[in-house]
């Protein structure tokens, strides 16, 4: 599979595709890498660089496959009882070692009277807390909102008021590394994205990419995103 999503991925010359497989799959699936189109990412990582801890992966076992990005803070993980605190302990080690952190944030249920902006806020200032400035350059932020993407979704994000979540993401990490790094970081959204929302999302949504769940586990639907967001990047439209 890795192999068709590197041919399509190999097309698109103006977007990057990081393919992000359980451990298992990421020693083999290094040595199929070649060039920077189609590379590779954990879907996560231990906070200590070592000592005796069974089980964990740390970040120079991952540097040591060639893997240079990881997927930290995911809904599933913070499902399964991580903190924010616990998600920042990962995200300080994996900047500092070195790796493109894709950290996710996103509120369980959408209220009327916005409070959920609370819970993104706290959500990026706790996981992002004492960073030194310059880490924020490998820092990629998910908008994953968890009533999109559940079992039983209640409902879909539109462009436009993701767009607004956009502005504000920028804004809050403007707060925490200044606002010449902020308007760097890639914004990407991670909500049931499919064939047919992706070109909104990045014409209208502010957002520089997507981080794809199921869909990207159909090499067909995959390859018509990855194309379209690659025709969007072709008309001025960062992806």
């Amino acid at each position: 599979m890795f192999l068709e999503i590197k041919k399509l991925a190999g097309r698109a010359q103006n977007v990057q595709t990081v393919v992000c497989p359980p451990f298992v799959f990421l020693s083999p699936m290094s040595k199929l890498v070649s060039g920077h189109r189609a590379v590779l990412g954990a879907q996560d990582v231990f906070y200590e660089r070592n000592g005796a801890y069974t089980g964990e992966v740390s970040p120079s076992q991952l540097l040591g496959l060639g893997v240079n990005y990881v997927i930290l803070g995911h809904s599933e993980r913070r499902e399964m009882g991580e903190t924010d605190a616990f998600v920042g302990r990962k995200v300080g080690t994996a900047l500092k070692d070195g790796l493109v952190t894709i950290l996710c944030v996103g509120e369980r249920v959408r209220d009327d009277a916005g409070v959920f902006l609370d819970t993104i806020k706290s959500q990026l200032e706790v996981s992002l807390a004492d960073i030194p400035r310059r880490y924020f350059l490998n820092l990629v932020v998910v908008y994953e909102p968890l009533w999109t993407i559940s079992t039983h979704a209640s409902g879909t994000e539109s462009p436009e008021d993701m767009l607004q979540m956009s502005i504000f993401i920028r804004k809050t990490l403007g707060n925490l590394c200044g606002k010449d790094i902020a308007v760097k970081i890639p914004i990407l959204h991670g909500g049931s994205v499919d064939e047919t929302n992706i070109a909104g999302y990045i014409s209208r949504g502010g957002v520089n990419g997507a981080l794809v769940g199921k869909a990207s586990l159909r090499p067909e639907i995959f390859g018509k995103i990855i194309k379209i967001a690659n025709e969007l990047q072709l008309e001025g439209w960062r992806a």
